[in-house]
């Protein structure tokens, strides 16, 4: 059984009170392996820095709040990855590349809802684009438009559609996908610009290509046992 289609596998993940397992989505293969299952202080510890250190963990909390059935959460992290200040050659945007590959397999998969909250990524994207602040600002709500575009191509508009009461409301306007990949190639990373128009020139609906690294993961099917427990489990919490 292809291990990215199933939603039926365990992560083994070690938590506080001892190892358990966690009926959760597959890991992202565009993101870094993780063993554990991180909370916010994986990126709070950096401070202010916006170094390689602070890009990787970043990635690392997207992968752990993905596999924790969190879509919404993990794409705020990748907001985050795109906040650092990584300059020409740095070996962290080798491995893994900027995470626009990431974004759309995580919106492919979490489209149906199947996988975990998943929010409105096309509006998100567009107040983060519309309303940057901060340092970097240009160059990151460039990022965010071509995120927004992303998210347009992969996900249905009926069911995901742009916020047209703020454009009217703050006179704001859409830059074309084209017009934001050209503001990235002269201001982004090295090679990210290629790496964004690799993602959105997918077909919608397409697998997403695999990575050029293997994906490891600490996975073993669930027994019908271990999913009635769970099962209980939600159930209780629910009431």
């Amino acid at each position: 059984m292809d291990l990215l289609k199933s939603s039926a596998w365990i992560f083994l993940v070690s938590r506080p009170d001892g190892p358990e397992s966690h009926p959760v989505n597959p890991p992202c293969p565009w993101l870094p392996d993780v063993s554990e299952i991180h909370d916010f202080a994986l990126t709070r510890r950096h401070g202010r820095e916006r170094g390689a250190e602070f890009y990787q963990d970043a990635l690392r909390y997207a992968q752990s709040q993905w596999i924790s059935g969190k879509p919404a959460q993990a794409i705020l992290q990748l907001d985050k990855a795109w906040m650092a200040d990584l300059p020409d050659g740095n070996p962290a945007l080798v491995f893994p590349p900027p995470p626009y590959q990431a974004l759309r397999w995580m919106l492919c998969q979490a489209s149906t809802g199947a996988c975990g909250y998943l929010g409105n990524p096309v509006r998100h994207f567009q107040h983060l684009a519309s309303r940057m602040s901060g340092p970097r600002a240009e160059i990151r709500a460039w990022r965010a438009w071509l995120c927004f575009h992303l998210a347009e191509r992969v996900l249905p508009s009926a069911e995901f559609p742009r916020d047209g009461r703020q454009l009217v409301r703050e006179g704001n306007w859409i830059p074309g996908f084209r017009r934001s990949l050209d503001s990235l190639a002269k201001g982004g990373w090295p090679a990210e610009a290629r790496c964004a128009e690799c993602a959105r020139s997918q077909e919608p609906g397409a697998r997403s290509a695999r990575p050029p690294w293997p994906v490891r993961a600490w996975m073993k099917k669930p027994s019908n046992r271990s999913r009635r427990q769970r099962f209980n489990q939600d159930l209780i919490l629910t009431l």
